[in-house]
Protein backbone atom coordinates (compact mmCIF):
# COMPACT_ATOMS: atom_id res chain seq x y z
CA UNK A 1 0.00 0.00 0.00
CA UNK A 2 1.52 3.35 -0.92
CA UNK A 3 1.81 5.62 2.49
CA UNK A 4 2.68 9.60 1.97
CA UNK A 5 4.10 11.34 4.81
CA UNK A 6 1.41 14.31 5.28
CA UNK A 7 2.48 17.25 7.67
CA UNK A 8 0.73 17.68 10.73
CA UNK A 9 -1.34 20.37 9.94
CA UNK A 10 -2.83 18.78 6.92
CA UNK A 11 -2.92 15.62 8.80
CA UNK A 12 -5.35 17.36 10.92
CA UNK A 13 -7.49 19.14 8.66
CA UNK A 14 -8.29 16.03 6.65
CA UNK A 15 -9.07 14.76 10.76
CA UNK A 16 -11.81 17.05 11.58
CA UNK A 17 -13.32 16.62 7.98
CA UNK A 18 -13.73 13.34 8.42
CA UNK A 19 -14.65 13.61 12.29
CA UNK A 20 -17.28 15.47 10.96
CA UNK A 21 -18.72 12.94 8.39
CA UNK A 22 -16.83 14.15 5.22
CA UNK A 23 -14.37 12.76 2.73
CA UNK A 24 -11.08 14.27 2.79
CA UNK A 25 -7.82 13.97 0.71
CA UNK A 26 -4.37 15.52 -0.49
CA UNK A 27 -4.73 15.98 -4.10
CA UNK A 28 -3.04 17.13 -7.09
CA UNK A 29 0.88 18.29 -7.54
CA UNK A 30 1.45 17.62 -4.21
CA UNK A 31 0.65 13.60 -4.26
CA UNK A 32 2.31 13.45 -7.62
CA UNK A 33 5.80 15.43 -6.26
CA UNK A 34 5.36 12.89 -3.39
CA UNK A 35 4.90 9.74 -4.81
CA UNK A 36 8.05 10.97 -6.72
CA UNK A 37 10.40 11.93 -3.84
CA UNK A 38 10.02 15.06 -4.16
CA UNK A 39 9.18 17.65 -1.06
CA UNK A 40 5.48 19.16 -2.48
CA UNK A 41 5.73 23.14 -2.15
CA UNK A 42 1.86 22.85 -1.60
CA UNK A 43 -0.53 20.68 -0.28
CA UNK A 44 -3.93 21.16 -1.60
CA UNK A 45 -6.75 19.56 0.08
CA UNK A 46 -10.15 18.36 -1.62
CA UNK A 47 -13.36 17.26 0.32
CA UNK A 48 -17.00 16.35 -0.12
CA UNK A 49 -17.65 18.93 2.55
CA UNK A 50 -19.38 22.35 0.50
CA UNK A 51 -17.41 25.71 1.09
CA UNK A 52 -20.10 26.60 3.77
CA UNK A 53 -19.46 23.19 5.64
CA UNK A 54 -15.89 23.80 5.44
CA UNK A 55 -16.06 27.03 7.04
CA UNK A 56 -18.66 25.76 9.86
CA UNK A 57 -15.38 23.05 10.61
CA UNK A 58 -12.56 25.44 11.39
CA UNK A 59 -12.17 28.36 13.78
CA UNK A 60 -10.33 30.22 11.05
CA UNK A 61 -10.84 30.75 7.72
CA UNK A 62 -10.76 33.18 4.42
CA UNK A 63 -12.87 33.16 1.26
CA UNK A 64 -9.57 32.88 -1.30
CA UNK A 65 -12.00 31.31 -4.38
CA UNK A 66 -15.81 29.99 -2.48
CA UNK A 67 -17.76 30.41 -5.88
CA UNK A 68 -15.32 27.89 -7.03
CA UNK A 69 -15.51 26.02 -3.77
CA UNK A 70 -12.07 27.11 -2.38
CA UNK A 71 -11.72 28.30 1.31
CA UNK A 72 -7.99 29.15 3.06
CA UNK A 73 -8.21 26.99 6.30
CA UNK A 74 -5.56 28.55 8.50
CA UNK A 75 -3.52 26.56 10.93
CA UNK A 76 -1.01 28.60 12.88
CA UNK A 77 0.14 31.41 10.47
CA UNK A 78 -0.30 29.20 7.65
CA UNK A 79 -3.04 28.53 4.83
CA UNK A 80 -4.23 25.48 3.30
CA UNK A 81 -6.00 25.29 0.13
CA UNK A 82 -9.53 23.24 0.88
CA UNK A 83 -11.78 22.67 -2.21
CA UNK A 84 -14.90 21.11 -2.35
CA UNK A 85 -15.05 18.31 -4.99
CA UNK A 86 -16.71 19.80 -8.23
CA UNK A 87 -17.78 19.70 -11.74
CA UNK A 88 -17.19 22.33 -14.22
CA UNK A 89 -19.87 23.66 -17.02
CA UNK A 90 -18.97 24.16 -20.17
CA UNK A 91 -16.23 26.17 -20.92
CA UNK A 92 -16.71 28.97 -23.63
CA UNK A 93 -13.64 31.12 -23.66
CA UNK A 94 -10.72 27.71 -23.37
CA UNK A 95 -10.28 29.08 -19.89
CA UNK A 96 -12.91 29.08 -17.20
CA UNK A 97 -15.90 27.20 -16.77
CA UNK A 98 -18.83 28.74 -17.35
CA UNK A 99 -20.73 27.57 -14.16
CA UNK A 100 -19.27 24.99 -11.26
CA UNK A 101 -21.56 22.22 -9.16
CA UNK A 102 -20.37 20.70 -6.13
CA UNK A 103 -20.51 17.12 -5.92
CA UNK A 104 -19.91 14.38 -3.10
CA UNK A 105 -17.92 12.26 -5.55
CA UNK A 106 -14.73 12.27 -5.60
CA UNK A 107 -14.17 10.41 -9.14
CA UNK A 108 -16.44 13.54 -10.25
CA UNK A 109 -13.71 16.01 -8.94
CA UNK A 110 -10.72 14.13 -10.40
CA UNK A 111 -11.67 13.19 -13.93
CA UNK A 112 -12.33 17.38 -14.41
CA UNK A 113 -8.21 17.47 -14.00
CA UNK A 114 -5.50 17.88 -16.56
CA UNK A 115 -3.19 14.88 -16.76
CA UNK A 116 -3.12 11.50 -15.31
CA UNK A 117 -0.51 12.59 -12.72
CA UNK A 118 -2.05 15.53 -11.24
CA UNK A 119 -5.06 13.50 -10.80
CA UNK A 120 -4.39 11.29 -7.89
CA UNK A 121 -5.84 11.63 -3.94
CA UNK A 122 -4.49 10.61 -1.03
CA UNK A 123 -5.29 10.03 2.62
CA UNK A 124 -4.07 7.44 5.13
CA UNK A 125 -7.40 5.46 5.74
CA UNK A 126 -8.69 5.21 2.31
CA UNK A 127 -4.89 5.22 0.78
CA UNK A 128 -4.37 6.39 -2.92
CA UNK A 129 -6.68 7.40 -5.32
CA UNK A 130 -5.98 6.66 -8.50
CA UNK A 131 -8.61 6.07 -10.95
CA UNK A 132 -7.31 7.02 -14.44
CA UNK A 133 -3.43 5.26 -14.42
CA UNK A 134 -1.65 7.83 -12.73
CA UNK A 135 0.73 5.34 -11.00
CA UNK A 136 1.56 3.90 -14.07
CA UNK A 137 2.04 7.25 -15.95
CA UNK A 138 4.47 8.34 -13.21
CA UNK A 139 6.77 5.10 -13.37
CA UNK A 140 6.68 5.59 -16.99
CA UNK A 141 7.91 8.64 -17.20
CA UNK A 142 4.38 9.85 -19.25
CA UNK A 143 2.46 12.78 -19.39
CA UNK A 144 -0.61 11.64 -20.85
CA UNK A 145 -4.41 13.68 -20.18
CA UNK A 146 -7.66 12.58 -17.97
CA UNK A 147 -9.80 10.98 -20.42
CA UNK A 148 -10.40 12.23 -23.96
CA UNK A 149 -6.93 15.09 -24.47
CA UNK A 150 -8.94 17.02 -27.28
CA UNK A 151 -12.05 17.35 -24.66
CA UNK A 152 -9.19 18.30 -21.86
CA UNK A 153 -7.56 21.09 -24.18
CA UNK A 154 -10.45 22.45 -25.45
CA UNK A 155 -11.70 23.58 -21.71
CA UNK A 156 -8.50 24.95 -21.10
CA UNK A 157 -5.64 25.75 -24.06
CA UNK A 158 -3.08 26.64 -21.42
CA UNK A 159 -3.14 22.62 -20.15
CA UNK A 160 -1.07 23.00 -23.96
CA UNK A 161 1.81 24.57 -22.33
CA UNK A 162 1.50 23.14 -18.98
CA UNK A 163 2.22 19.45 -20.76
CA UNK A 164 5.18 21.04 -22.07
CA UNK A 165 6.48 22.88 -19.06
CA UNK A 166 5.68 19.39 -16.85
CA UNK A 167 7.56 17.45 -19.66
CA UNK A 168 10.60 19.68 -19.26
CA UNK A 169 10.54 19.51 -15.19
CA UNK A 170 9.89 15.72 -15.05
CA UNK A 171 11.99 15.32 -17.64
CA UNK A 172 8.47 13.07 -19.18
CA UNK A 173 7.64 12.22 -22.48
CA UNK A 174 4.32 13.39 -23.28
CA UNK A 175 2.11 11.02 -24.76
CA UNK A 176 1.56 10.41 -28.24
CA UNK A 177 -2.66 11.25 -28.42
CA UNK A 178 -2.42 13.93 -26.01
CA UNK A 179 0.80 15.33 -28.14
CA UNK A 180 -1.16 15.38 -30.94
CA UNK A 181 -4.41 16.91 -29.79
CA UNK A 182 -2.11 19.56 -28.18
CA UNK A 183 -0.79 20.31 -31.42
CA UNK A 184 -4.54 19.86 -33.15
CA UNK A 185 -5.66 22.65 -30.80
CA UNK A 186 -2.62 24.72 -30.07
CA UNK A 187 -4.46 27.76 -31.72
CA UNK A 188 -6.53 28.08 -29.11
CA UNK A 189 -3.71 29.65 -26.96
CA UNK A 190 -4.82 32.35 -28.98
CA UNK A 191 -7.33 33.20 -26.06
CA UNK A 192 -5.41 32.59 -23.38
CA UNK A 193 -3.82 36.03 -21.39
CA UNK A 194 -0.30 36.66 -22.22
CA UNK A 195 0.70 36.60 -18.76
CA UNK A 196 -0.42 32.98 -17.98
CA UNK A 197 1.37 32.23 -21.30
CA UNK A 198 4.69 33.96 -19.57
CA UNK A 199 4.21 32.25 -16.90
CA UNK A 200 4.39 28.70 -17.96
CA UNK A 201 6.92 29.92 -20.37
CA UNK A 202 9.12 30.93 -17.51
CA UNK A 203 8.77 27.60 -15.66
CA UNK A 204 9.70 25.81 -18.56
CA UNK A 205 12.83 27.81 -19.01
CA UNK A 206 14.03 27.72 -15.40
CA UNK A 207 13.27 23.97 -15.58
CA UNK A 208 16.20 21.16 -15.81
CA UNK A 209 15.55 20.67 -19.35
CA UNK A 210 14.74 23.79 -21.36
CA UNK A 211 15.45 22.31 -24.41
CA UNK A 212 12.08 21.12 -24.29
CA UNK A 213 10.73 24.91 -25.11
CA UNK A 214 11.33 23.55 -28.96
CA UNK A 215 7.89 21.21 -27.99
CA UNK A 216 6.21 24.80 -28.30
CA UNK A 217 7.19 25.09 -31.97
CA UNK A 218 6.54 21.67 -32.51
CA UNK A 219 2.88 21.61 -32.06
CA UNK A 220 2.25 24.57 -33.21
CA UNK A 221 2.28 26.93 -30.53
CA UNK A 222 5.08 29.35 -30.93
CA UNK A 223 3.03 31.98 -32.26
CA UNK A 224 2.08 33.17 -29.01
CA UNK A 225 4.97 32.86 -27.54
CA UNK A 226 7.63 33.93 -29.63
CA UNK A 227 6.76 34.05 -33.54
CA UNK A 228 10.45 34.52 -34.59
CA UNK A 229 11.83 31.31 -32.68
CA UNK A 230 12.11 28.75 -35.68
CA UNK A 231 14.84 30.94 -37.46
CA UNK A 232 17.60 30.13 -35.11
CA UNK A 233 16.21 27.30 -33.33
CA UNK A 234 19.49 25.11 -33.33
CA UNK A 235 21.67 28.10 -31.90
CA UNK A 236 18.93 29.12 -29.02
CA UNK A 237 18.60 25.34 -27.79
CA UNK A 238 22.53 24.95 -27.86
CA UNK A 239 22.46 28.16 -25.96
CA UNK A 240 19.92 26.91 -23.45
CA UNK A 241 21.59 23.92 -22.76
CA UNK A 242 24.79 26.06 -21.63
CA UNK A 243 22.89 28.55 -19.34
CA UNK A 244 22.55 27.61 -15.87
CA UNK A 245 18.65 27.66 -14.27
CA UNK A 246 18.86 31.98 -14.35
CA UNK A 247 15.51 33.35 -15.21
CA UNK A 248 17.34 36.29 -16.89
CA UNK A 249 19.93 33.86 -18.60
CA UNK A 250 17.36 31.30 -19.98
CA UNK A 251 15.23 34.53 -21.64
CA UNK A 252 18.40 35.88 -22.96
CA UNK A 253 19.27 32.15 -24.32
CA UNK A 254 16.05 31.72 -25.78
CA UNK A 255 15.97 35.04 -27.74
CA UNK A 256 19.46 34.57 -28.85
CA UNK A 257 20.17 36.31 -32.34
CA UNK A 258 17.47 39.00 -31.08
CA UNK A 259 18.53 42.71 -31.56
CA UNK A 260 17.73 44.51 -28.16
CA UNK A 261 14.86 46.28 -30.34
CA UNK A 262 13.49 42.94 -31.05
CA UNK A 263 14.09 41.30 -27.49
CA UNK A 264 12.11 43.84 -26.42
CA UNK A 265 9.22 43.59 -28.48
CA UNK A 266 8.98 40.02 -27.59
CA UNK A 267 9.21 40.60 -23.61
CA UNK A 268 7.03 43.64 -23.86
CA UNK A 269 4.37 41.01 -25.87
CA UNK A 270 4.37 38.88 -22.61
CA UNK A 271 4.25 41.29 -20.47
CA UNK A 272 7.20 40.88 -18.94
CA UNK A 273 8.05 43.54 -15.97
CA UNK A 274 10.42 46.45 -16.97
CA UNK A 275 12.88 45.26 -15.03
CA UNK A 276 13.32 41.68 -16.12
CA UNK A 277 12.52 43.81 -20.13
CA UNK A 278 15.53 46.10 -19.27
CA UNK A 279 17.90 43.53 -18.09
CA UNK A 280 17.20 40.42 -20.20
CA UNK A 281 17.39 43.36 -23.44
CA UNK A 282 21.04 44.50 -22.33
CA UNK A 283 22.58 40.81 -22.14
CA UNK A 284 21.09 40.25 -25.20
CA UNK A 285 22.80 43.72 -26.87
CA UNK A 286 26.43 43.71 -24.92
CA UNK A 287 26.56 39.40 -25.12
CA UNK A 288 26.79 40.13 -28.88
CA UNK A 289 29.53 42.67 -28.34
CA UNK A 290 33.27 41.79 -28.48
CA UNK A 291 34.92 42.44 -25.16
CA UNK A 292 38.32 42.82 -24.88
CA UNK A 293 40.48 41.94 -21.83
CA UNK A 294 41.99 45.08 -21.87
CA UNK A 295 41.36 47.06 -18.84
CA UNK A 296 40.07 49.88 -20.09
CA UNK A 297 37.97 48.49 -22.72
CA UNK A 298 36.61 46.05 -19.12
CA UNK A 299 36.22 49.60 -17.48
CA UNK A 300 34.10 51.00 -20.42
CA UNK A 301 31.93 47.98 -20.25
CA UNK A 302 31.01 47.86 -16.32
CA UNK A 303 29.88 51.92 -17.14
CA UNK A 304 27.88 51.17 -19.57
CA UNK A 305 26.76 47.99 -19.06
CA UNK A 306 26.93 48.25 -15.28
CA UNK A 307 27.71 46.07 -12.21
CA UNK A 308 24.24 44.48 -11.22
CA UNK A 309 24.61 41.47 -13.66
CA UNK A 310 28.38 41.98 -15.50
CA UNK A 311 28.73 37.71 -14.19
CA UNK A 312 25.68 37.07 -16.00
CA UNK A 313 27.20 39.19 -18.99
CA UNK A 314 30.17 37.12 -18.82
CA UNK A 315 28.85 33.62 -19.10
CA UNK A 316 26.40 34.54 -21.52
CA UNK A 317 29.19 36.16 -23.95
CA UNK A 318 31.29 33.04 -23.50
CA UNK A 319 34.51 35.31 -21.92
CA UNK A 320 34.47 34.14 -18.03
CA UNK A 321 37.66 34.22 -18.38
CA UNK A 322 37.31 38.29 -18.07
CA UNK A 323 35.85 37.76 -14.56
CA UNK A 324 39.58 38.17 -12.98
CA UNK A 325 39.78 41.72 -14.94
CA UNK A 326 36.73 42.78 -13.30
CA UNK A 327 37.12 41.58 -9.78
CA UNK A 328 40.47 43.63 -10.06
CA UNK A 329 39.04 46.66 -11.80
CA UNK A 330 36.13 46.50 -8.40
CA UNK A 331 38.29 45.87 -5.63
CA UNK A 332 40.50 48.51 -6.50
CA UNK A 333 37.52 51.20 -6.29
CA UNK A 334 38.48 52.53 -10.09
CA UNK A 335 35.88 55.30 -11.02
CA UNK A 336 33.53 53.79 -13.34
CA UNK A 337 30.59 56.30 -13.15
CA UNK A 338 29.57 59.85 -12.50
CA UNK A 339 28.98 59.24 -9.01
CA UNK A 340 32.43 58.49 -8.53
CA UNK A 341 34.12 60.93 -10.39
CA UNK A 342 35.98 63.32 -8.47
CA UNK A 343 34.75 66.45 -10.26
CA UNK A 344 30.72 66.93 -10.69
CA UNK A 345 28.08 69.99 -11.58
CA UNK A 346 29.58 71.81 -8.15
CA UNK A 347 32.95 72.05 -9.36
CA UNK A 348 31.98 72.69 -12.61
CA UNK A 349 29.73 75.24 -11.48
CA UNK A 350 32.59 76.99 -9.39
CA UNK A 351 34.65 77.02 -12.81
CA UNK A 352 31.95 78.90 -14.54
CA UNK A 353 30.23 76.51 -16.39
CA UNK A 354 26.20 76.90 -15.68
CA UNK A 355 23.99 72.89 -15.25
CA UNK A 356 22.71 71.71 -18.81
CA UNK A 357 23.68 70.35 -21.91
CA UNK A 358 27.07 71.41 -22.29
CA UNK A 359 28.36 70.47 -18.42
CA UNK A 360 26.43 67.20 -18.99
CA UNK A 361 28.55 66.85 -22.17
CA UNK A 362 31.89 68.10 -20.28
CA UNK A 363 31.31 65.43 -17.19
CA UNK A 364 30.78 62.71 -20.03
CA UNK A 365 34.27 63.69 -22.01
CA UNK A 366 36.11 63.38 -17.93
CA UNK A 367 34.75 60.48 -17.14
CA UNK A 368 35.81 58.78 -20.44
CA UNK A 369 39.39 60.30 -19.49
CA UNK A 370 38.96 58.11 -15.90
CA UNK A 371 37.86 55.57 -17.76
CA UNK A 372 41.26 55.37 -19.72
CA UNK A 373 43.52 56.04 -17.01
CA UNK A 374 41.70 55.89 -13.23
CA UNK A 375 45.31 57.92 -11.97
CA UNK A 376 43.37 61.35 -13.30
CA UNK A 377 40.42 60.80 -10.70
CA UNK A 378 41.30 63.88 -8.54
CA UNK A 379 39.76 66.78 -8.37
CA UNK A 380 43.59 68.57 -8.73
CA UNK A 381 43.77 66.24 -11.68
CA UNK A 382 40.57 66.92 -13.49
CA UNK A 383 40.69 70.41 -12.95
CA UNK A 384 43.00 71.49 -15.89
CA UNK A 385 41.09 68.93 -17.84
CA UNK A 386 37.85 70.42 -17.52
CA UNK A 387 39.04 73.82 -17.99
CA UNK A 388 40.34 72.72 -21.45
CA UNK A 389 37.20 71.52 -22.67
CA UNK A 390 35.48 74.49 -21.53
CA UNK A 391 37.68 76.73 -23.36
CA UNK A 392 37.22 74.20 -26.40
CA UNK A 393 33.42 74.58 -26.25
CA UNK A 394 33.67 77.95 -26.17
CA UNK A 395 35.72 78.42 -29.23
CA UNK A 396 33.20 76.35 -31.15
CA UNK A 397 30.33 78.86 -30.25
Amino acid sequence: MVKISVPDDVEKIIEILEQNGFEAYIVGGCVRDSLMGRLPKDWDITTSASPQEVKQCFRRTIDTGIAHGTVTVMMGQTGYEVTTYRLDGEYTDSRHPSSVTFTRALSEDLKRRDFTINAMAYNEAAGLADLFGGMEDLENGLIRAVGDPAERFSEDALRIMRAVRFSAQLDFTIEENTLEAAATLSSNLEKISKERIREELVKTLESAHPERTVLFEDIGAMPWIFPAFGRRRQERLKKLSEMPPDRLLRLAAFLEGCTKEEAEVVLRELKFDNDTLKRTAALIEYGAKEISPDETAVRKLLSSFGTEDIERLLLFSGHEELEPVVKRILKRGDCISLKTLALGGRELGELGLKPGKIMGEILKALLERVLEDPGLNSEEKLIPIARELIKKTEERK
